[in-house]
């Protein structure tokens, strides 16, 4: 279930950030544009996992730890590069009705579309990874 807080709101009343951090990293969005999180992360105010906690929080879909997870690599095959190397949607299970992919920006509506789109008649699900997991996985798929 998707929270009405918003990120920072969350990250304060966990503890994970002051108020102080909040409002220059809320300053400098507004001067750069850039997601919060993702200045959050270039600070090194919060970290990666703690992120995607919160966004889970936030828009409510599940977390997934992609380091001790088996991915079919096989599946990439079935998506643009565009999809999997720009926007870092990955394809990791797929079954007779659905598939699921890991992302790691729910605010990233054109990449979930485009998901939906590749994934023709099937349904679609998203998980949360961490953009570095998922950049690990993808530079294994790259080696293949």
């Amino acid at each position: 279930m998707r929270s009405s807080k918003k990120i920072g709101e969350i990250l304060v009343s966990k503890g994970l950030i002051t108020k102080e951090i909040l409002n220059l990293t809320l300053k400098e969005q507004k001067n750069t544009g850039e997601f919060l999180g993702e200045i959050l992360l270039k600070h090194n105010y919060i970290n990666d996992k703690d992120l995607i906690k919160v966004l889970s929080e936030q828009f409510g879909f599940p977390v997934i730890d992609l380091e001790n997870k088996y991915i079919d690599i096989n599946l990439f095959d079935n998506f643009s590069k565009n999809l999997i190397f720009d926007y870092y949607v990955i394809p990791i299970k797929k079954d007779d009705f659905s598939i699921i992919f890991a992302i790691h920006n729910p605010l990233d509506a054109w990449a979930m579309q485009k998901a939906q789109e590749e994934a023709g008649g099937f349904k679609v699900k998203f998980v949360l990874a961490t953009k570095k997991e998922i950049e690990k996985i993808i530079n294994r798929y790259k080696k293949i």
